[in-house]
C-alpha cells in the first residue's frame, strides 16, 4: 500500500472518557485507560489523513487535569500529520458546560458548536451539537437551518461524493443506558434520510459497536473508545442490530471510499491489549442511478 493510498484512510473514534467513580459503582472495568491509551497510540502509529472524534473526549471538560493525556495524543497528531476534528458529547460539558466548551474549544479551534463539515478524499463529514439543552433556542435553529442546507449543497456539489453525518448522541441504540435519543431522530434523521449522498450516520455515546439500516440508510454506534461498557437490551423488543455477534470492548472505526461508496472496517483491541484485529467489515454501495424510461 502506498503513502498516497495510505492518506485516504479516514479513522471515525468515540467515548474516550476514563471511567468516573460515580460509574465504577453499576459497571465493570476493563483497564479502560490503558484501552484508550492503546487505541491513540495505534493511531499515531497508523498516521490516518484524519480523525473524527464524536465526542465525550474526557469525563468532566471542566476539569484542565483530565485533557492532559488528550493534549499529549493531539501533540503527536500533529507530528505525524493527522488532522483532528471533534464535536463535544455530554461529558464534555458536564457540571459546566461553559468552562468545559471552552476548554474544548481550545483544542479543537476548528469546532463550531452550531456545526461544521469537513472533507476528506470527496468525503463530507457533517459534525452537529446533539447536546441540545445547553444550546439556546437562536443555537437550535441557527445548527438545523445550517445542517439542512448543508446537506442540500453537498449533494450538488460535484466534488463530493460520499457525506457522512455525525453527532454524539446516538438517534438508535440498544444500550439500556443511553437508548436512542428522540430528539436526534427528530432533528437530524430526516435530513440526512432524505440526502442523496448520505450514505453513512455515526454517533457515539452508546459504548457499544451497533449497525442499523433504516429506509435504506446506514446507522452506526462506535462508542467504544475506552467507556465503560454499557449492558444492551437483548429482549425482543430490541432494536434490529444488524452487528449482533460483534460487541467488543474497545474499537474504532476506519472509512474509505469506494466510488461513491464506503468501505468501513471496525479494528477491536485484543484482549491481551497485544494489537487489534478486524473485527467487522461490510461495504455501503453508492447511490443507484436509476435510467430514465423511454416514453
Amino acid at each position: 500500500m502506498n503513502q498516497e493510498e495510505d492518506k485516504r484512510e479516514i479513522l471515525f473514534l468515540s467515548d474516550t472518557q476514563a471511567p468516573m467513580w460515580v460509574e465504577r459503582l453499576v459497571l465493570r472495568t476493563h483497564q479502560n485507560t490503558k484501552a484508550t491509551t492503546t487505541i491513540f497510540n495505534e493511531i499515531i502509529r497508523l498516521k490516518p489523513a484524519v480523525l473524527y472524534w464524536l465526542g465525550d473526549i474526557v469525563s468532566l471538560g471542566y476539569r484542565n487535569n483530565k485533557w492532559r493525556i488528550i493534549d499529549q495524543f493531539l501533540a503527536s497528531c500533529t507530528a505525524v500529520g493527522t488532522a483532528v476534528y471533534a464535536i463535544m458529547g455530554n461529558h464534555d460539558v458536564m457540571g459546566r458546560p461553559r468552562k468545559g466548551a471552552k476548554n474544548f474549544q481550545k483544542r479543537f479551534p476548528e469546532h463550531i458548536s452550531t456545526g461544521y463539515v469537513k472533507v476528506t478524499d470527496s468525503v463530507a463529514v457533517v459534525m452537529l451539537n446533539s447536546n441540545f439543552s445547553i444550546l439556546s433556542v437562536a443555537d437550535l435553529v441557527k445548527q438545523q437551518t445550517w445542517y439542512e442546507q448543508t446537506l442540500k449543497d453537498l449533494d450538488e456539489d460535484p466534488a463530493v461524493k460520499v457525506v457522512v453525518v455525525t453527532c454524539h448522541h446516538a438517534p438508535y441504540s440498544n444500550s439500556k443506558l443511553v437508548g436512542s435519543s428522540k430528539l436526534v431522530q427528530q432533528r437530524f434523521v430526516p435530513a440526512y434520510t432524505r440526502s442523496q449522498k448520505g450514505r453513512l450516520f455515526i454517533t457515539g455515546h452508546s459504548h457499544a459497536f451497533e449497525r442499523y439500516e433504516f429506509e435504506g440508510k446506514t446507522f452506526l454506534v462506535i462508542g467504544g473508545g475506552g467507556g465503560l461498557r454499557q449492558p444492551l437490551n437483548v429482549s425482543p423488543t430490541r432494536l434490529p442490530d444488524l452487528a449482533t455477534d460483534y460487541k467488543p470492548l474497545f474499537h474504532y472505526l476506519s472509512v474509505r471510499r469506494d466510488g461513491d461508496g464506503l468501505s468501513l472496517t471496525s479494528y477491536c483491541l485484543k484482549k491481551d491489549f497485544s494489537g487489534f484485529s478486524v473485527g467487522y467489515q461490510f461495504e455501503i454501495p453508492g447511490q443507484e442511478v436509476l435510467a430514465e424510461k423511454p416514453d
